[in-house]
Formats: structure tokens, C-alpha cells, sequence
């Protein structure tokens, strides 16, 4: 499927999903949702869609913001403030979204997850101490809201923070010995566990720019091989997003693409937020690596996690 045929099939999905006065919904219902709406903006900009239901979703985002800068999967349950990355993120250079969007980053650098010292019956074996972005407040972090944490913070200016190079090298920590990365453990009771392409994809895309290749290298390599067999748009879009991050081409990205969007022929229309995915790892892989999700350029000198050392 060709590029600018891929934008319209994507935008004409997504506007369905759209609500008249800006944000975005499931599939079923007509119930706004922050997580859905951050990234459907990310998705429709790709798609070179309307800039006005862009402008009006980034300003119920601004709407949908807790005073001290978080944005919530509900406002009922401000601990569920994983999409404030999101939302960073969605809100892009809009210079309206400013102010808004700079209370979330010093959320979002003042905020860590549950961190404790390893004691011998902790049954995992990862560094406990180092401190990435949980899901929920008061947990512990985990691979891929840390992975969004770092992506949100880097195309804002803030790849020199501490709270960033602390979090690259958690990371890095939680890497697989043998490529990849899962939701967040290495091993557990001594045996290693099995990598998950939707978090190494994460990974990879929150380090670009960050590390050296070298560092990355064997999930680059799982991840190459493990993505032609991808058949669902959660685990091919990130794993899609986290190769064009680092350059690496795939011959076959669109007829992997176009395959999982025929299997909702069988299966029924993805949710949202997996349809967004599958769509901003399509044309990252197709533009050559150009994502709002990763605007830090790969080679951009000296790795941040080393910086200042």
C-alpha cells in the first residue's frame, strides 16, 4: 500500500472515531477517552489531517488536565496518569498548548515510581532502585510508560535531564540478555524470561538518539526477526515505530501493514489506540524514520545516559 493511499484509508478510519468538538473514542461508544485522544492527534497529524480537529483535540486535552499538570485515564482515578506523556506529546510545538504542556513535564519530572532496595528474597533480578514512570502512582516503573516518559521529555528539549539519563539507564538495565525487553523483568526465580515485540519496540524508540547503537543492538536484531511474523497492530506498530527509530529498514513493512489491517475483515475494526499504533509504525518505517514519537535525531552525538559523567 502506497503512502499517501495508506494516509487517506488511516484518516477516514480515524475520523470515524473523531467527536464533533474534538477528541477522540473507541470503537463502540461515544465516550471520550484522553489515552484515545492523545493518540489519535499523533496519528492524524501523520496522516496530514485536519488541522482544526487536531487544534480542537489538543485543546480538550488542555481541558482534561489536573491542576498539578497530569492527565488521567479518568479524572475519578488521578493514579491512572500514564497518558501525560501522551498528551506532551500530542501537544507538539502548538503554541497555544504551551503552558499546558509545560506543566506536565514538570509533572512528569517530579513524579517516579515505587522504588525499594533489593533484599535477597526479592525474586526478580533487575535493579530496583533505578526510577522510570510507572502506569500508576505509588507502583513500581515498567518498560514502556518509562519508554514514553523518555520519548516525551527528549522531543521537548529535556534529553539532559536527570531524571532522563536515570531513566535511559533503567532501561537499559531491564534489557534482555538475549534481546528484547518484556514489560519490565529480566528474570524471575533465576530463569530469564521471554522478550515481547510491543515493549522492545517502545524501548528502542524511547533510546534513540540516547545510546549507542552497540547498546541495542541484540533487541535490534530480535526485534528484526521477530516482526515478520506479527500479525496484531499493538505488537507490529511498536515494533515498526522502534526500527525506524534506529534507521532499520524492512523491505516488507507495507505488505505487513496492509495484511493486519485485512484481518479486521475477519476479526472486526481495531480499537483505537492499536490503530493508531499500526498507523504511525507504517509511515514512521515509510518516511524513513520520522515520528513525532522519536524527534531526537540518532545520531546526535554523545549519549545522554553518559553525558556530564
Amino acid at each position: 500500500m502506497a503512502s499517501s493511499s495508506l494516509k487517506m484509508v488511516s484518516e477516514a478510519l480515524l475520523m470515524r472515531r473523531a467527536l464533533p468538538d474534538g477528541g477522540f473514542v473507541g470503537k463502540t461508544g461515544w465516550q471520550l477517552q484522553v489515552d484515545l485522544t492523545a493518540w489519535g492527534i499523533l496519528a492524524l497529524a501523520v496522516c496530514d489531517g485536519s488541522a482544526e480537529l487536531i487544534d480542537q483535540s489538543r485543546y480538550v486535552l488542555i481541558r482534561e488536565q489536573l491542576q498539578d499538570g497530569r492527565l488521567c485515564v479518568n479524572k475519578t482515578h488521578p493514579d491512572s496518569f500514564w497518558p501525560t506523556s501522551l498528551a506532551i506529546l500530542a501537544w507538539g510545538d502548538s503554541e497555544f498548548c504551551r503552558e499546558a504542556q509545560e506543566r506536565a513535564i514538570r509533572f512528569l519530572l517530579e513524579t517516579t515510581g515505587f522504588h525499594f532496595p533489593r533484599t535477597s528474597d526479592v525474586p526478580s533480578a533487575h535493579d530496583t532502585l533505578l526510577k522510570g514512570w510507572p502506569w500508576v502512582g505509588d507502583t513500581h516503573s515498567w518498560v514502556e510508560p518509562t519508554a514514553m516518559g523518555i520519548m516525551a521529555l527528549k522531543t521537548t528539549g529535556h534529553e539532559h535531564h536527570d531524571r532522563v539519563k536515570e531513566a535511559v539507564r533503567m532501561i537499559l538495565d531491564r534489557q534482555l540478555p538475549h534481546g528484547g525487553w518484556n514489560y519490565g523483568n529480566t528474570h524471575v526465580f533465576g530463569r530469564e524470561l521471554h522478550s515481547m515485540p510491543e515493549s522492545t519496540g517502545a524501548a528502542l524508540a524511547g533510546l534513540a538518539g540516547l545510546v549507542e547503537r552497540d547498546a541495542v543492538m541484540p533487541s535490534l536484531t530480535y526485534l528484526q526477526q521477530e516482526v515478520t511474523t506479527l500479525r496484531t497492530p499493538i505488537s507490529l506498530g511498536w515494533s515498526l515505530i522502534g526500527l525506524a527509530a534506529w534507521n532499520q529498514s524492512l523491505s516488507n513493512s507495507a505488505a505487513l501493514v496492509e495484511r493486519c489491517l485485512a484481518n479486521q475483515k475477519r476479526y472486526g475494526e481495531y480499537e483505537t489506540s492499536a490503530l493508531c499504533l499500526l498507523i504511525l509504525g507504517a509511515l514512521a518505517m515509510e518516511s524513513g524514520g520520522q515520528s513525532p514519537l522519536f524527534s531526537a535525531a540518532v545520531d546526535s552525538g554523545l549519549p545522554v545516559a553518559l553525558a556530564h559523567e
